[in-house]
């Protein structure tokens, strides 16, 4: 497998912070960025990508949201609505699950 870059699947600070935390063990995004197996680093820390699948926003549940650092999944949406211009939530959009683990 391969090393990525981790700012490719955790683009903010914050998002690389809570990871490294633990608050943060999984990120949904557009398209696929990472295959299981692979892995990233973060201030010497290595994490393993365990799982990726895609999915529609409409399954996500609170366990989704909170696995991403939101309380929920309304505070889920609040937070792609502040990060994302224009941006709308559909239920039957695509996107690709990424989870990974500290090693």
């Amino acid at each position: 497998m391969s090393e990525i870059d981790p700012d490719t699947l955790l683009p903010s600070p914050r998002m690389r912070d809570q990871a490294c935390e633990g608050a943060v063990t999984q990120v949904h995004r557009g398209d696929r960025y990472a295959a299981e197996g692979d892995s990233f680093s973060i201030d010497g820390e290595t994490f393993e990508i365990v799982d990726v699948r895609e999915r529609k926003l409409g399954d996500m549940t609170d366990e989704d949201a909170r696995r991403e650092g939101a309380r929920d999944l309304e505070h889920y949406r609040e937070i792609l609505d502040r990060a994302h211009d224009n941006f709308e939530w559909d239920d039957d959009s695509d996107v690709v699950m990424h989870r990974f683990e500290a090693q």
